[in-house]
């Protein structure tokens, strides 16, 4: 009887310890818990993922059962996703890493659902936290200026916009300033990516916050590729710098349908279109009479046109033949160039060119002068310069 109860015990301690094994073991990768109280059975729950055009699609999905869902993956580098529920309204962001972590899910507010777990969703919430705070302020402001303009007042009316003002700048510097207070944490690096998206980038701040964080951070997978979208978003804004009206347009050379080089410098005449288009491109060829129009009724008078076609995307099986082929079907007689390379022709980049049809108009220096006119439009600021 000894004998078995010392094989019974020895059994539980062997038992305990290997479920003390299994709850200490190291994930290699992403392993989030949730629970979704009042959400039903089989609801599909996901990750997303945003696009540059901002369009989210699902990386990984989960299925509610018994108002619980668990994620598991694995992710190259951390990454800002939104977490979505069939039935829920809205989406939460999230910080994921290869750590595990939980979710309590908010079914009336997602975005105020729980995130624990790792040191970067605790900084994401803290500053969503700040940021909410801030804009409350900033809405308050502009409720009380609004009411103030209403009722025909102005007393303390530049002291409120003062204080819109001050406001104002506080949001611009609260994100460096966080970023600052947090040098070691992933979230600080992926804020960095945000603010590097946005319009007002300020580029050279946002590099010189870049090298203040930790030597780890900075030599992260991440950081290498904020330093790429960094140097892009600069030379696209050199770009549209350099195409502003009253710049002179950049020179370029490009191939002909015969494959001879051809150069800007080689077109110029009094007045010079240069048209980004392509076969493919229904609102170009639609727009294609009217430049013809334009072109015959003041060539002789001094207009020059050089077409820029971006044919060559990966869906024509002969990009060269289409753009041909549609430049004898709409009689277009002027000079063509192309490198029959889609949007990535070193001609369309040059000129930050993101849609087409999209046109420049030069006077005789090579000086923008308008841009995307169409229709009547171009007649009319053509004629100002050869009539």
């Amino acid at each position: 009887m000894k004998h078995i109860i010392s094989i019974l015990v020895l059994c539980l301690l062997v038992s305990s310890c290997k479920t003390e094994e299994k709850q200490t073991v190291k994930r290699d990768g992403y392993y989030i818990t949730g629970t979704a109280p009042g959400v039903y059975n089989g609801v599909r729950a996901y990750l997303e993922t945003t696009d540059k055009s901002g369009r989210k699609t699902a990386m990984d999905t989960a299925i509610v059962m018994n108002e619980k869902f668990v994620f598991e993956g694995k992710i190259d580098y951390p990454e800002m996703l939104y977490l979505k529920i069939n039935s829920v309204k809205g989406s939460a962001p999230l910080i994921i890493e290869n750590e595990e972590m939980t979710v309590s899910v908010d079914i009336e507010n997602l975005t105020s659902s729980k995130f624990q777990g790792t040191s970067a969703n605790s900084a994401l919430n803290l500053y969503n936290e700040k940021t909410g705070e801030l804009k409350a302020k900033r809405f308050e402001i502009g409720r009380q200026i609004r009411s103030t303009q209403q009722k025909d007042m102005t007393t303390n009316i530049d002291g409120l916009h003062a204080e819109m003002a001050d406001i104002t700048k506080k949001m611009e510097d609260f994100p460096f300033e966080f970023i600052a207070e947090n040098k070691g944490n992933s979230f600080s690096l992926i804020l960095l990516q945000k603010l590097a998206e946005t319009k007002t980038a300020d580029y050279p701040r946002i590099e010189s916050t870049l090298s203040s964080l930790s030597d780890m951070q900075q030599k992260s997978i991440t950081a290498t590729m904020l330093k790429t979208q960094i140097q892009i978003k600069k030379v696209e804004k050199a770009a549209v710098s350099a195409t502003e009206i009253g710049q002179v347009a950049p020179s370029f050379t490009a191939p002909t349908p015969d494959g001879k080089a051809l150069a800007l410098n080689d077109v110029k005449g009094k007045l010079t279109l240069i048209d980004f288009w392509a076969s493919w491109c229904k609102p170009c060829r639609r727009e294609n009479p009217n430049v013809v129009k334009v072109y015959q009724k003041y060539h002789n008078k001094g207009l020059e046109i050089i077409s820029v076609s971006l044919d060559g995307s990966r869906s024509q099986k002969d990009p060269k033949a289409a753009w041909i082929k549609a430049i004898k079907d709409d009689n277009l007689t002027w000079s063509h160039v192309s490198n029959l390379d889609y949007f990535n022709d070193p001609v369309a980049k040059a000129y930050n060119i993101r849609s087409i049809p999209a046109t420049f108009l030069l006077d005789q220096d090579g000086k923008i002068v308008a841009k995307n006119l169409r229709g009547e439009a171009l007649d009319r600021k053509v004629a100002e310069y050869l009539n």
